[in-house]
C-alpha cells in the first residue's frame, strides 16, 4: 500500500511507522489518522514484524492536530467520524479513533523525537513504551487553546503518571521536556537526540529477537486489561493464561534453547 502522509519500513523485524508532515511538525489530519490506522494493522498481520516503532520526520513526534483543517462552524461532524466498535472479540475501549493501539498484538514503542503535542501525546500515550529524546518538548497543550482534554488523553496520562502530575500537566498545559518526562514516569526511557534512535532500535531488536511473539501478545493484553479488572479477575485471566502458555510451542522451543544455550527460534504459536 503507498501512502501520503506516513512513511512504512520494515527491518530487523522492526516496523517503523513515521508521521510524515515534518513541513507542519508532523501536525495530525484525517488522512495520516487513516493511514497509520492501515499501517499498524498491516504491521500487525505480518509475521516479520514483532515490535512497531511510531516516530516522526524531521525534528517534531507530532505538534498536535492541524487546526487549519479545523473549518466546520460546527465541530460537532467530528464525533461522526469517531469509529464504532467493531470486532467484538475485543475490549470496545481500544476501538476508538485515537485509542486502539492496545488493541494491536504486537508491542508499538513511541520514538517521540522532538515536540508532542495534544493529538500527538494522545497517540503516544496509547502507545505500550516511550522513548523521548532528552530536549524533546511535551505539553498537553489543551487549557491553553481553551479546550477539553481529547481522545481518552486524560485516562491515559492518569495510568502513565498518577492523578496528581496528571492534573499538573493537563491543567497547566505547561511544557515538560523528555528528561522529566522520564522522571514523571511518562516516559521509559530519554536520551540525547542524536543517541535516540540508537538507543531505541536497540531496545526493539532486542525484543524481537528474543521475545516469543506469543508472549507479547499474551502479556500486552494483560497489562492493557488491568484497569477495567479487580484482582481476583486479574488473578483468574493471569492463571488461565498461564495454563495455555505451559503447553504452546513458544514454550517448548524456549526450554529447550535454555537447554541447549542458544538463541530460540520462536513462532508465535
Amino acid at each position: 500500500m503507498s501512502y501520503e502522509q506516513i512513511l512504512y519500513a520494515v527491518k530487523d523485524r522492526i516496523c517503523t511507522v513515521t508521521l510524515n508532515r515534518p513541513q507542519v511538525l508532523n501536525a495530525w489530519t484525517d488522512v495520516m489518522a487513516e493511514e497509520v490506522w492501515q499501517a499498524m494493522h498491516a504491521a500487525e498481520r505480518d509475521e516479520d514484524v514483532g515490535v512497531i516503532v511510531l516516530t516522526g520526520a524531521g525534528r517534531a513526534f507530532c505538534a498536535g492536530g492541524d487546526i487549519t483543517a479545523f473549518k466546520s462552524d460546527d465541530p460537532r461532524h467530528l464525533l461522526d467520524k469517531l469509529p464504532r466498535a467493531y470486532d467484538f472479540s475485543r475490549r470496545p475501549d481500544y476501538q476508538s479513533r485515537a485509542t486502539y493501539f492496545p488493541a494491536i498484538a504486537k508491542p508499538i514503542i513511541a520514538m517521540i523525537n522532538g515536540p508532542a503535542a495534544g493529538l500527538g501525546l494522545v497517540h503516544a500515550l496509547f502507545a505500550d513504551i516511550r522513548f523521548a529524546a532528552e530536549d524533546a518538548t511535551i505539553t498537553t497543550a489543551f487549557s491553553r487553546l481553551g479546550l477539553a482534554s481529547e481522545y481518552g488523553m486524560a485516562w491515559a496520562l492518569r495510568n502513565a503518571v498518577g492523578h496528581a502530575n496528571a492534573l499538573d500537566l493537563l491543567l497547566s498545559g505547561r511544557k515538560i521536556r523528555g528528561a522529566e518526562a522520564q522522571r514523571l514516569g511518562l516516559v521509559n526511557q530519554s536520551h540525547p537526540r542524536e543517541q535516540l534512535a540508537d538507543a531505541t532500535y536497540a531496545y526493539a531488536r532486542e525484543m524481537a529477537a528474543s521475545c516469543s511473539p506469543r508472549s507479547l501478545r499474551v502479556i500486552k493484553k494483560q497489562l492493557w486489561e488491568l484497569p477495567f479488572q479487580s484482582l481476583h479477575e486479574a488473578v483468574q485471566t493471569d492463571s488461565a493464561e498461564m495454563l495455555d502458555s505451559n503447553v504452546c510451542e513458544d514454550f517448548q522451543e524456549g526450554k529447550r534453547a535454555f537447554a541447549e544455550k542458544r538463541p530460540p527460534r520462536f513462532t508465535g504459536r
